[in-house]
């Protein structure tokens, strides 16, 4: 099964092009998701490969590997029926809210196989999962502390380029808000919880959404302190 379109074969200087240009990109715009994706890509096969062999070893991890269920609107359009007390009304809610739509996401272009390279496609899909099951807001700050929890989960350098170009786009007010209250509640929340990416998250909708964070060893984002 081919995931989003056409490959695109690299070879190693090819590679490391395409990964400096997307890294001096994104740090330019953070909200370019084209090129963020390919820095994930470009950088990322080793930490993906680990990430498949972890999910080969977990039932969970198996059955998503078999099924290769895919985060779009056509497989994930219950989650709007679902009762509000639920892991996949919150959802719904997130997204629903931010006028966000589950199909937006670039496709895979940089993997190898076919393996890899849905790999790669379902930690793309499934961090709308995380930012509603985290609480995390998708502002600049949010956004950055997510990615130091996908880092404690997958060890991606993109996840760690992007906090830095995050950081870097700070008030002074924000990063000591970030490094003082979200990136030690991150550091901890990422090492702490199961492994994220051996969830099949769409056969969990109905569940209530504090017991799967309690099941998945999640805990929230702490709301900001009072200024």
């Amino acid at each position: 099964m081919m995931i989003g379109g056409a490959r695109v074969r690299l070879n190693g200087w090819q590679q490391a092009a395409v990964a400096m240009g997307s890294a001096i990109g994104a740090l330019m715009d953070p909200r370019r998701a084209d090129l963020i994706a390919a820095l994930g890509e470009t950088t990322g096969k080793p930490a993906f490969e680990r990430v498949l062999e972890r999910m080969k070893k977990s039932p969970e991890g198996q059955a998503i590997l078999l099924d290769r269920p895919r985060v779009v609107s056509a497989r994930v359009g219950h989650a709007w029926d679902m009762p509000a007390n639920t892991f996949g009304a919150a959802y719904a809610k997130f997204m629903g809210s931010r006028n966000f739509s589950p199909d937006d996401r670039p496709p895979v272009r940089f993997m190898e196989t076919d393996e890899l390279a849905y790999v790669a496609m379902r930690a793309r899909e499934v961090h709308d999962f995380w930012h509603t099951l985290f609480s995390l807001p998708t502002n600049l700050i949010g956004e950055s502390a997510l990615k130091v929890i996908e880092f404690e989960q997958m060890f991606l350098p993109m996840c760690l380029l992007s906090v830095i170009g995050g950081t870097a786009r700070f008030s002074e007010k924000q990063r000591a808000l970030f490094f003082q209250h979200y990136f030690p509640w991150a550091t901890r929340a990422g090492m702490q919880c199961t492994d994220l990416m051996c969830i099949y998250y769409e056969q969990h909708f109905h569940e209530d959404l504090d017991d799967v964070r309690r099941k998945w060893g999640i805990v929230p984002a702490p709301p900001p302190p009072r200024q």
